[in-house]
């Protein structure tokens, strides 16, 4: 055996069907698409999720989820940032002014502080809302935590 004798199994090809050759070919007339509708038509193509007119599945679906319309979003400051803000600037106050001094915030939002980073500077910082943590470590090292 060699390769030049090699074939396909007997049955296992077929001849593709040559569609709207005529009458003859027995694949004439509505080649093979029916008689009218969509399918019918040059052009036609399926909408993604179509079912025949039947309310689709990602309709049918309730959706999961809501937006609370009353969450409130803080821009979120950690107090290693408000010591290398006082260490840099040599400030013991610090409020919205200063962050947007400093860049960090654009002053439209609402400002919480939380507790990551260490404290050492005795520090009268103003903001709208602090996290537990924050508020006791500002408290800790002898300064002041005020909610606008």
């Amino acid at each position: 055996m060699k390769l030049n004798n090699l074939k396909p199994a007997k049955g296992s090809t077929h001849s593709r069907r040559r569609i709207g050759r005529g009458p003859g070919s027995g694949l004439g007339g509505t080649s093979t698409r029916g008689h009218k509708g969509a399918k019918a038509r040059s052009g036609y193509k399926r909408k993604i999720g179509f079912e025949g007119g039947q309310m689709p599945l990602q309709r049918r679906v309730p959706k999961a989820g809501f937006k609370n319309i009353n969450h409130v979003e803080y821009f979120p400051v950690n107090l290693d940032v408000l010591q290398k803000l006082a260490d840099e600037k040599n400030l013991t106050k610090i409020g919205k002014n200063e962050l947007v001094e400093a860049g960090l915030t654009n002053g439209k939002k609402l400002i919480k502080i939380l507790g990551q980073g260490k404290l050492t500077a005795k520090l009268e910082v103003e903001a709208n809302a602090f996290s537990k943590t924050a508020e006791e470590a500002i408290k800790a090292v002898g300064g002041n935590a005020t909610k606008i």
